[in-house]
């Protein structure tokens, strides 16, 4: 007989989980007498604000060349990327339950903060994962997704560096925040 999963735990994830992230995340929850069970939440990027980022990435006046994207191009876009991310869901679920981890998943479409709090309080999760790339800048303002969702829930909130292992990540000053 195959107990029930009975402690929530929503992951916030920017790719898709490799076997080394949910080993890691597993181990997290070894010990505990509680059986979690894992939601990964994976964010579909706008087609527009890729284009966009893509433009300014190119320089403005001179280095611009003209570009546009029709309505077919646009929605061909969003589609690959919506399938990118029910990809990363699949795979992020499958190595959860590799790791021997209850788990299943989502795309969201919305803020990635907004989503995640939702689903936290929902599920009545009692604590969040944050798996993402380092990101130096909006991590020293505060204004990457961990700061963001430790400001908004009342669950712990630990951020780990995607397919880096804990040794790797150690001395970064990240962890369980506070309420």
């Amino acid at each position: 007989m195959t107990a029930t999963p009975n402690y929530p735990v929503v992951l916030l994830v920017e790719q898709p989980l490799s076997a080394l992230d949910a080993r890691q995340v597993r181990s997290l929850h070894e010990a505990m007498p509680e059986l979690p069970a894992y939601t990964v939440l994976v964010p579909v990027e706008d087609a527009a604000g890729r284009v966009e980022a893509a433009m300014g990435a190119l320089g403005s006046g001179e280095l611009m060349a003209p570009m546009a994207l029709d309505s077919q191009d646009y929605a061909n876009l969003q589609a690959d990327l919506l399938s990118t991310a029910r990809g990363a869901v699949a795979t992020s679920v499958q190595a959860l339950q590799d790791a021997g981890g209850h788990a299943s998943g989502e795309v969201i479409t919305g803020d990635p903060i907004e989503e995640l709090v939702e689903r936290v309080r929902t599920l009545d999760a009692q604590e969040a994962i944050v798996l993402t790339r380092p990101h130096v800048v909006s991590e020293f303002f505060h204004l990457d997704w961990t700061s963001r969702a430790r400001r908004k829930l009342g669950v712990p909130v630990l951020h780990l560096l995607e397919h880096e292992t804990f040794d790797e990540q150690a001395g970064q000053g990240e962890g369980i925040s506070g309420f």
